[in-house]
């Protein structure tokens, strides 16, 4: 599987960005899709998750009513809309790919996913 994230970029505090994710190399019918972030000198931290047959997303709570995921019409990319972004959601983002239906709640878990793409960095000024 290969994972392409693209859409990063700077943005004042309380702009928006609007990130992408282009998976291919299986058929997306099954398992989920992860946004993860990580800041310098920071712990990998999940963002927001869901399946990639659609349905209801995942937010973490830092996150939750400030980003929303969505689902291609291709079906096999995602897009992450993340509006009123604060300094302290600088880091660099990844998308991740898991063939396996595991509950959404064990999504925030990046253990569980098979593939991750190569990050693209979205740094948020004060």
């Amino acid at each position: 599987v290969q994972l392409q994230a693209s859409g990063g970029g700077l943005v004042q505090a309380g702009g928006s960005l609007r990130l992408s994710c282009a998976a291919s190399g299986r058929t997306f019918s099954s398992g989920a899709v992860g946004w993860f972030r990580q800041a310098p000198g920071k712990e990998r931290e999940f963002v927001a998750a869901m399946r990639w047959s659609g349905g209801r997303p995942y937010y973490a709570d830092s996150v939750k009513y400030r980003f929303t995921l969505s689902r291609g019409d291709a079906k096999n990319a995602v897009f992450l809309q993340m509006n009123s972004l604060k300094p302290e959601d600088t880091a660099t983002y990844y998308c991740a790919d898991t063939a396996t239906n595991y509950i959404l709640s064990a999504l925030w878990d990046g253990f569980r996913y098979d593939g991750w793409g190569q990050g693209t960095l979205v740094t948020v000024s004060s």
